[in-house]
């Protein structure tokens, strides 16, 4: 399967692209998107719009998982990461690709075992797990690589007994 990871955002917005099979991730591509500082926000939301477009229809990704907002200080830059965020979802859902949405907890816990594992943690599993030479860079594309893994960890589960369960095999009719 497929999966692009979207790491929300305004000014970078980080994309990972794997291919996962029963809770192993094989990168395949990975990146930022950015959008010029200066620029009003309806047109930064805009860009957005047309580099998530892009990125669906060139890497025609069989999932997206997109990772869930978290507020801590900045009330005023996380609004405008729920704008982009919005878009972003928004052109997913327009493509028809099934999208999941996750807790920075939950990618957390699915890449390095600990939900309250720190930032440098996560960046070292996914390296392990992806079996990259380097830690990814930038940290935006970085963390969609592990919301990507994430994904796969769920989603090839055995115990995700809603893709493990076929009603058609067992119809008794």
């Amino acid at each position: 399967m497929r999966i692009l990871g979207i790491d929300p955002g305004v000014a970078t917005i980080g994309f990972g692209l794997v291919e996962a099979e029963r809770a192993r991730s094989r990168l395949l591509r990975y990146g930022v998107i950015t959008t010029p500082a200066g620029l009003p926000l309806s047109t930064r939301l805009y860009q957005i719009s047309q580099d998530m477009n892009q990125l669906i229809e060139q890497f025609k990704p069989d999932e997206i998982a997109v990772e869930e907002l978290f507020f801590s200080k900045n009330i005023t830059t996380g609004i405008a990461v729920a704008h982009g965020r919005g878009v972003i979802l928004l052109e997913a859902e327009r493509s028809g690709v099934p999208v999941f949405e996750y807790t920075p907890m939950q990618v957390k816990q699915a890449v390095a075992g600990y939900g309250g594992a720190d930032k440098r943690q996560v960046m070292l599993m996914t390296q392990r797990l992806l079996k990259m030479k380097e830690i990814p860079r930038p940290d935006d594309a970085a963390d969609a690589l592990a919301i990507a893994i994430c994904h796969g960890r769920s989603a090839t589960s055995l115990l995700n007994m809603e893709r493990v369960f076929d009603p058609r095999r067992y119809d008794t009719r």
